[in-house]
């Protein structure tokens, strides 16, 4: 499976999300700057951490404009895999791709610590190899990390069983203690914590490898069927 890193001028979580894949999963990651038109042939789109444009104005505001996005758009709309991590859940919410905003902690301070998480659903591309309610600890790095929306559509989330992740122990104030959330269709995903920092033993937690392992298997399935029905199987995954 191929994944694209989109690097903006400010991201710092690149590299970690290129090890995470490369090193811990055994796969293909390949850089993709946030001048480029194309995303080439990727299987799955990561958004990175950082602070893209170094955040001025608000997170991810600017972010929003790059030439890299617009192809971004088009993959998600195709159901292509677009996980988007800490900054790069915040640039997914200022392009419209996700609902919500993301503002500053509740404490009003940038908290960086291991938090403690719960799996809210397994029905995604992005948490399927997890148990529903399962506990996962990962890192955590943000100023701007307080979920926000409007009650109606915190409704929704939680009818649609589109939250994906949970805080145990919220450390920001985020809405109904929401961590990570999904697309209507599933193939989005934006979540604060940072999976690719919690994904092998020597950095505290391996937890983080349920995402990537999820991503994988939801690609498997796309390649099974296309070997089955080449002209019927969209490249959509949003069924897992």
């Amino acid at each position: 499976m191929k994944f694209g890193v989109i690097v903006f001028p400010g991201s710092n979580c690149d590299h970690d999300a290129s090890y995470a894949v490369a090193h811990n999963l055994g796969h293909t990651a390949e850089f993709i700057w946030h001048s480029s038109a194309t995303l080439g042939d990727v299987d799955a789109v990561i958004l990175p951490g950082g602070f893209a444009y170094g955040d001025y104005l608000r997170c991810g505001a600017i972010a929003k404009f790059s030439p890299v996005m617009r192809a971004v758009k088009r993959f998600a709309a195709e159901g292509g895999l677009v996980l988007g991590v800490c900054n790069g859940f915040q640039i997914l919410v200022e392009a419209g791709l996700l609902p919500g905003a993301l503002m500053r902690n509740r404490g009003l301070k940038f908290v960086c610590r291991e938090v403690r998480l719960r799996a809210a659903t397994t029905r995604s591309p992005f948490t399927s190899a997890a148990q529903l309610g399962q506990t996962l600890r990962m890192p955590i790095a943000h100023g701007e990390g307080c979920y926000f929306a409007e009650e109606r559509t915190l409704d929704e989330l939680e009818a649609e069983d589109r939250i994906a992740f949970r805080y145990i122990d919220n450390p920001n104030g985020s809405l109904r203690n929401i961590a990570g959330v999904l697309n209507r269709e599933r193939n989005v995903m934006g979540m604060m914590p940072h999976p690719e920092r919690a994904s092998e033993p020597l950095m505290g937690s391996s937890d983080g490898l349920v995402v990537f392992h999820s991503m994988l298997h939801a690609h498997s399935i796309v390649q099974a069927t296309l070997q089955t029905a080449p002209q019927a199987a969209p490249r959509a995954t949003s069924a897992v």
